[in-house]
């Protein structure tokens, strides 16, 4: 016979294992150099700068109006 629980796992037991893992909000910090929000570590995507210097050239955004 192989390894067997003595008890059922009751479901406060079992929700209260799985309590970390909800998913959490990413972490947004302002870019330097155009204030927009972008994430950590990553080139932003407004202005395509990455610790100070421009890694991406970005085009020009459309405008919806038109």
């Amino acid at each position: 016979m192989g390894a067997l629980p003595k008890r059922r796992t009751s479901k406060t037991r079992r929700n209260q294992r799985r309590a970390h893992h909800a998913l959490k909000p990413p972490g947004l910090i302002p870019c330097p150099q155009c204030h927009e929000l972008r994430l950590h570590h990553q080139v932003c995507p407004s202005c395509g700068s990455y610790r100070g210097v421009e890694v991406i050239e970005i085009k020009e955004k459309k405008k919806k109006s038109e």
